[in-house]
Parts: structure tokens; sequence; C-alpha cells
């Protein structure tokens, strides 16, 4: 099975206006990303897809680069695009603001759609802090490791610890945090953009859960780690001091 990786980048960003191109540790933020997707052993190939020319400009020097429209309203959307004219069995879409995405979970992903149509990664939620944040996506599984649903809000409720500290619930209950990486097989992906918004992804603004609507099945990857994404200039310069500490495996190339 050929299986490429897609990072869809957009410069636009309302926190943090051209993320892609921020320098960290002597590089743009979307370098480092296709750096540790190089080290999956599972894809054939990293595509970076964008609609802005300053990120196409810089990527292009290391890194094959597709221009899309611009009236996508997801990374989903995007890396359709793409993989519709690409030739490919599957893809594994990777957040374009991971630079420390751990190469491992790439290939989980990959891997799980070997008996699948759909994959992505949730890993064990144990700081407090994000038990009730909205921006942190939980999710549940079943005994089969399919995902059962997607909220922002804690799953499950716990009835016998209600309104009880965060840290005691997380301490009674193995609580996962979704991650935000996706494997799909290419036909199941050109379907899944081509279905109408659902209505439970219009209300938790997850777009996950237009495919489990669907009836698609999403294999869910345990993995240990949650990696650290990059919103801020704060996660910026904490990314940077973890690289230049030697927290990360060297980018290659």
């Amino acid at each position: 099975m050929k299986i490429i990786g897609l990072i869809p980048a957009r410069y636009g960003s309302t926190r943090f206006p051209g993320k892609p191109l921020h320098p960290i540790a002597g590089q743009p933020l979307i370098r480092h990303v296709v750096e540790r997707c190089r080290l999956a052993r599972s894809l054939a190939e990293v595509i970076v897809a964008t609609d802005d020319a300053r990120i196409a400009a810089a990527v292009r020097p290391f890194c094959r680069v597709e221009m899309t429209r611009a009236d996508h309203p997801s990374g989903t959307d995007r890396i359709a695009e793409v993989a519709e004219r690409t030739a490919c069995d599957a893809v594994v879409n990777i957040q374009g603001d991971e630079p420390l995405m751990d190469p491992a979970v790439i290939d989980a992903v990959a891997a799980a759609l070997a008996d699948g149509e759909m994959s992505t990664a949730a890993a064990p939620l144990r700081d407090p802090t994000e038990y009730d944040n909205p921006n942190v996506v939980k999710v549940v599984v079943n005994a089969a490791g399919r995902a059962l649903y997607f909220s922002r809000r804690a799953l499950p409720y716990l009835r016998d610890l209600a309104g009880r500290p965060a840290a005691e619930q997380l301490a009674a209950f193995p609580f996962l945090k979704h991650l935000g990486i996706y494997g799909y097989r290419r036909d199941t992906l050109l379907r899944l953009v081509r279905w109408p918004v659902s209505p439970l992804e219009a209300a938790e603004k997850l777009e996950q859960l237009r495919a489990l609507e669907h009836g698609l099945p999403i294999a869910v990857v345990r993995v240990e780690t949650a990696g650290i994404g990059v919103d801020t200039l704060e996660d910026a310069a904490r990314v940077e001091h973890l690289l230049r500490a030697g927290a990360a495996p060297p980018a290659s190339g």
C-alpha cells in the first residue's frame, strides 16, 4: 500500500498569523514538521498542501508542495484536493503545527489502515487543566478499539464522582485525549469530504463526527505521548528549548 503524508498549511491564523513560517531553532516551523514526517517509515512521500505563495516558496527547496484552492473550509478538504490528483492508496493527515510529532505515531496510524478505512490516535489524559478544556478533545472507544464518540466535554460522565475535582476523576478512569492526526484510505477521504456537514459535527465543531454519523468506523491507536502543538509564541519558545536541548531526534537531510 502506498501511503503519503499530507500536511495542510495556511498563512492566516487569528492567534498566530504566519505560523508555518515562524522560525524555530533556525528553521521555519513547517520544516520541522516535514522532517519529523520523514522519520516515519510508513510514508512513501511527504507533501505540503497550501494556498499561500509565501509558504510554497519557503517549502519548495526541501519538500514537494501542492497548491490548493483558497476557499477550503478545513484542512481535510485541502488535503482531499491533493489526494484526488495524487497516485496513492492512503494518506496520513499531519497537523502543520506539530514540530515534535513522534514518527512512531504516524506509523501506527498508517498501520491501522491495513484493515480499516480511517484511523486516528489518542493518548492518556493526565493533566487536570485539560479535563474541562473544550480545546482538548476527548474520545471514547469500544472493545475493538473503534471510536464511539468524540467530544469537547469530558467523556464518559462519572456519575459517582460528579462534582469531584478533575484530578480525582482522572485517577478513577482512563480518559483519552484525541490527537489531531488522521489516516484515510484515499477513496474514503474523497467520499468523506463530499458528505454534508452533519448535525453532531455542527454542534461540536469536530469534523470526525461526520464520519461516525455516516457509519464510518474510525480505528483509534493508543499512544503514550500527545506531543506539543504550536498555537502561541510561548509554545514556539517551548519547542525551541526542547529542540536545542536534544529532546527530539535530529532532522533528516
